[in-house]
């Protein structure tokens, strides 16, 4: 099958001294190379491997069942969160009813700028909606995660710096390695005709486009929160409610009460 990555994931059921030493003795007799190791959430540890015949998985993973003092919780190709998980150290947290929904706190703002990395790695069309309280680390998550992923970052709106609304570009701003930038609540409330046709010019582009304030972008367009591939929610803590009531500065600007 050629060399492979895969997933391994197993809970502690007696941490004896000596445990990891075995298990890592085990895959070196297999000819199975560990690409990374760590501690993923409580009493759980996740490897990345790379495996070159199904024949070695097929040991392992009966050899793996007979053990009493682990339990294999995950043998599998690497999905993003098990990637994320063994680099970070724990799991992003994902809506139980809804699959496409992630949870971040601020706390955990380098897992986010990591996981969006990632998803703007992938070639194509994304659509990415950010919910969040103002100042909570939206805009300079997508930012950063754009310099990490290699990418160039063009606003269409926002409140960065100053407020922003763009109603055309430059011909080298239109590209699919490119991450464009939304304020659902600037575009919804500042914008124009010529604005929103350029928004619509960039929905049609296959790149990644992240858009803040989802749920207020979608009032004022013909798009739907169904038209998102991820939503996610940035809090400052876990108990922090995400609120929606658009007060008027006395700047003129939008913002959140």
């Amino acid at each position: 099958m050629g060399e492979q990555e895969w997933y391994l994931e197993y809970e502690i059921n007696k941490n004896r001294p000596g445990l990891l030493g075995d298990i890592s003795s085990l895959l070196g007799m297999l000819g199975i190379n560990i690409v990374t190791i760590n501690g993923v959430d409580n009493e759980r540890r996740g490897l990345l491997l790379i495996v070159d015949k199904q024949e070695k998985v097929d040991r392992l993973r009966s050899i793996l069942q007979s053990m009493d003092n682990i339990t294999v919780t995950k043998f599998r190709k690497p999905k993003l969160r098990d990637i994320l998980a063994v680099r970070h150290g724990r799991y992003i947290q994902r809506d139980a009813d809804d699959k496409k929904t992630f949870r971040f706190v601020r706390d955990e703002l380098g897992l986010l700028v990591d996981f969006l990395a990632e998803l703007y790695k992938v070639e194509g069309h994304k659509l990415i909606g950010i919910r969040g309280m103002p100042r909570v680390g939206k805009t300079e998550s997508i930012v950063a995660s754009s310099v990490c992923a290699s990418k160039k970052w063009v606003f269409i709106s926002s409140t960065l710096l100053k407020q922003t609304i763009r109603t055309q570009l430059a011909d080298d701003e239109y590209s699919t390695d490119n991450v464009y930038i939304i304020d659902g609540i600037v575009s919804s409330r500042r914008s124009n005709e010529r604005h929103w046709q350029l928004i619509r010019e960039i929905m049609r582009l296959p790149s990644a486009k992240v858009i803040e304030h989802p749920d207020v972008f979608v009032q004022q367009t013909e798009y739907s929160i169904d038209d998102f591939d991820y939503i996610i929610e940035l809090r400052n803590d876990s108990n922090e409610e995400i609120t929606y009531e658009v007060i008027e500065t006395d700047v003129g600007f939008s913002a959140f009460e």
